[in-house]
């Protein structure tokens, strides 16, 4: 995986600057161009902050293109993105569709760890997620909601929001990235 070549071509591709990119995403310029000259390995956060920017999903950044019809993703050939400061990991259990909006994600958080902020998507985006292992804290903004295994949340994604390992264990659990409806906005 090669991030830094990806936000940099698909900049180019939107006939972006550094400079813009970097207002539409919130990330300063000079981070920008360390990334893309594979100097820095962005936070998840920054990560998601650069796609937003860039009108695309992190999966799409990360260079997952729709293949055919009937796709398997061997665990073994999975893209996976962690966070080396905090242990977070993000499994992309699919391909990404830019046609179709859709993310299937398998996110695994170390004890007493948290994601971080994921800043806000879009109008019309929604994701649910299901706990299939330990405790964990989802913070949309203000608001805090608990859950447990086997608990799903549902909520629509433009408002800051980040996932907290409240366990004393690993927490393991599943994310869908819903775009579909901006498409239609």
């Amino acid at each position: 995986m090669n991030f830094g070549k990806n936000v940099r071509e698909a900049r180019k591709r939107k006939s972006l600057s550094l400079q813009a990119l970097s207002e539409r995403c919130g990330v300063s310029r000079s981070m920008l161009s360390q990334i893309e000259r594979g100097e820095k390995n962005p936070t998840i956060q920054v990560a998601c902050q650069i796609a937003e920017g860039l009108d695309m999903t992190l999966s799409q950044l990360l260079g997952e293109d729709e293949q055919s019809e009937v796709i398997i993703i061997r665990k073994d050939e999975r893209y996976v993105y962690k966070d080396e400061r905090n242990g977070f990991e993000r499994h992309l259990l699919s391909p990404s569709f830019p046609s179709k909006g859709i993310e299937f994600v398998f996110n695994r958080i170390p004890p007493k760890q948290e994601s971080g902020v994921f800043p806000k998507h879009k109008k019309g985006v929604k994701e649910y997620i299901s706990v299939a292992q330990g405790k964990l804290r989802v913070v949309l903004g203000t608001k805090t909601y608990d859950l447990e295994e086997g608990d799903s949340i549902y909520y629509e994604a433009d408002i800051e929001h980040r996932f907290i390992n409240i366990g004393e264990n690993e927490c393991h659990y599943y994310l869908v990235i819903d775009s579909n409806h901006i498409r239609s906005l």
